[in-house]
């Protein structure tokens, strides 16, 4: 278990320097998190016993990890007040922009697999 916990800490760390040494616009654990998903894919895929149980029991805890989102909201109510409409605008667009590219990317996939009409 501490093996595997040390494994996704690493993977983290490893991203996150990388990261901030190339100056990429990317999360140091998103980095960190492709590193991973590339190791396992080296390996055969699925990942050992070991990895999988502890990722399970983070996953099983991951909403004590939005308390600390949770109160940096609270306590910022007044500027997220004043910002409300760009907030609210972003929010709109990017989802919008969101499901339109995977239309269009589902779209692509189905017409290259020559599946029915993905027009």
């Amino acid at each position: 278990m501490i093996a595997a916990l040390t494994l996704l800490l690493v993977c983290q760390l490893v991203g996150e320097v990388a990261a901030r040494a190339l100056g990429l616009p990317l999360p140091g654990p998103v980095l960190g998190m492709i590193l991973l998903a590339v190791g396992l894919l080296a390996r055969g895929g699925d990942p050992p016993a070991e990895l999988a149980a502890v990722a399970d029991g983070l996953l099983r805890n991951l909403g004590l990890l939005f308390v600390p989102a949770s109160v940096g909201v609270v306590l910022h109510l007044d500027l997220l007040a004043r910002a409300a409409a760009p907030i609210a605008l972003a929010v709109l667009a990017g989802t919008l922009a969101a499901i339109g590219f995977t239309g269009l990317l589902t779209a692509r996939l189905l017409r290259a697999r020559g599946g029915r009409d993905a027009t």
